[in-house]
C-alpha cells in the first residue's frame, strides 16, 4: 500500500498543531494544551520513522543491486547487509501501519488494575499476590509508578481484592489485555499429597477516567465512613478512615481503606468508582468490534480465561493467541513483554485489515 497520501495529511496535520501551539493563550485549557501536545509528539514520531524508512529503502535498493554485480566482492558485502536491512524496513513498516491506525483516546492513559482471588481459597488468595507482584516488577521494568489504591489482605499473606493506579507513558496500551480469568496449576505448600491444584484470581484494567469521562453527580452519590476492618495494623483497625461510596445509578460500590485520611480515601474511591463507570460503557461499546478483535483482547468481561500459569511444567500459556513459554519464574519477575508483544502484534494486524491498512 501506498502510505504516502496518509503521510502528507499527517504532515498538514504538523502544521495545523504547530500555529495552534503558537498562539498566547494555547496554554488557558490545560487539558486540551497537554492532548494536542501528545498529538504533536506522536506525529512527529510517525515522520521520523518515514524519513527513516525512505532511507532504508534506497539502501535495501543499492545493497541489492550491487550484490547482483559483477564485482564479487562488493557483491559479497552487500548481501551480507541485505537481511539487517529487509529486518529493519519490516519493523518500522510496522511502526508506521500502527501510527496510522486511528487513535484509541485512552492507550496513553494511566490504568487502575484490580486483582481479586478467585476459586481455590487459600491458594486464589497467594496467586492473586503473586499477579500483583507480576505487574509491579513489569511496572518497574518499564519505568511506571504503582500506587495502592486500595487493598484487603487474606490471612496467608495474600489478598482477597487488591486495586492499584499504575502511571507512566502508555501504560493502558501495554496492560489493557491482562483483563480477565487468570488461572494457576500447582502443589500448594500445604498439600502432603504433592497433588496439583487449580485455582484463578480475576484481572481487570481500566483506563484511569478523567472527570469529562464520567460526571459523577452529588444527588447520584452514596457516601459513608465506616469501621475499617481486616488485617492493617492497629491504627487501621480503631478508626472511621474507610470510605465507602455507592453510585445510585449503576449500583456500583467502591469500598476504600487504603490510607489514614477520609479524605484521601475518598479521592481515591471516586478514582476507582470513574474507571469503573468507564469501563461499563466501553464494554457496551466492545460490541462494535469484529469478532476476532473481541476474542483476543476479550469484551473486557472478567469471566474470560486467558491465561494459565503452570509450575510443574515451568509453563504460562496465553489462550488467546496460543503462546507458550516455558519461563514462569521470569514472567512472574515481571517479564511480561513477549506476551505482551505478542498481543498487541495480533491485536494490529486485525485494526490493519479493518482499516484496509494491511
Amino acid at each position: 500500500m501506498d502510505f504516502e497520501p496518509l503521510i502528507e495529511k499527517k504532515r498538514a496535520r504538523l502544521v495545523e498543531i504547530e500555529q495552534a501551539m503558537s498562539a498566547e493563550d494555547f496554554y488557558s485549557d490545560q487539558r486540551k494544551a497537554a492532548e494536542i501536545s501528545q498529538e504533536y509528539n506522536f506525529i512527529k514520531k510517525l515522520l521520523k520513522n518515514w524519513e527513516n524508512f525512505e532511507v532504508l529503502l534506497g539502501q535495501l535498493e543499492d545493497n541489492r543491486e550491487l550484490a547482483g554485480g559483477e564485482d564479487e566482492e562488493m557483491a559479497e558485502l552487500a548481501g551480507e547487509e541485505i537481511p539487517e536491512l529487509e529486518k529493519e524496513v519490516e519493523r518500522l513498516t510496522g511502526e508506521i501501519q500502527y501510527s496510522l491506525l486511528p487513535r484509541d483516546s485512552t492507550e496513553d492513559r494511566d490504568a487502575i488494575v484490580e486483582i481479586r482471588a478467585g476459586t481455590g481459597g487459600d491458594e486464589a488468595s497467594l496467586f492473586a499476590g503473586d499477579l500483583l507482584r507480576m505487574y509491579q516488577r513489569f511496572s518497574e521494568l518499564q519505568g511506571w509508578r504503582v500506587e495502592s489504591l486500595e487493598a484487603s489482605p487474606s490471612g496467608v499473606g495474600g489478598f482477597k481484592e487488591v486495586t492499584v493506579k499504575v502511571s507512566g507513558g502508555e501504560v493502558f496500551r501495554r496492560l489493557k489485555y491482562e483483563s480477565g480469568v487468570h488461572r494457576v496449576q500447582r502443589v500448594p505448600e500445604t498439600e502432603t499429597q504433592g497433588r496439583i491444584h487449580t485455582s484463578t484470581a480475576t484481572v481487570a484494567v481500566m483506563p484511569e477516567a478523567e472527570d469529562v469521562d464520567v460526571e459523577l453527580k452529588p444527588e447520584e452519590l452514596n457516601i459513608q465512613a465506616t469501621r475499617s476492618g481486616g488485617p492493617g495494623g492497629q491504627h487501621v483497625n480503631t478508626t472511621d478512615s474507610c470510605i465507602q461510596v455507592t453510585h445510585i445509578p449503576s449500583g456500583i460500590m467502591v469500598r476504600c481503606q487504603d490510607g489514614r485520611s477520609q479524605t484521601k480515601n475518598k479521592e481515591k474511591a471516586l478514582t476507582i468508582l470513574r474507571s469503573k463507570l468507564l469501563e461499563a460503557k466501553q464494554q457496551e461499546e466492545s460490541a462494535k468490534y469484529s469478532e476476532q478483535r473481541r476474542n483476543l483482547i476479550g469484551s473486557g468481561g472478567r469471566e474470560e480465561k486467558i491465561r494459565t500459569y503452570n509450575f510443574p511444567q515451568n509453563r504460562v500459556t496465553d489462550h488467546r493467541i496460543g503462546l507458550t513459554l516455558y519461563n514462569l519464574e521470569g514472567v512472574l519477575a515481571g517479564q511480561v513483554g513477549e506476551l505482551v508483544e505478542g498481543l498487541q502484534s495480533s491485536e494490529m494486524e486485525e485494526r490493519l485489515q479493518e482499516a484496509g491498512l494491511g
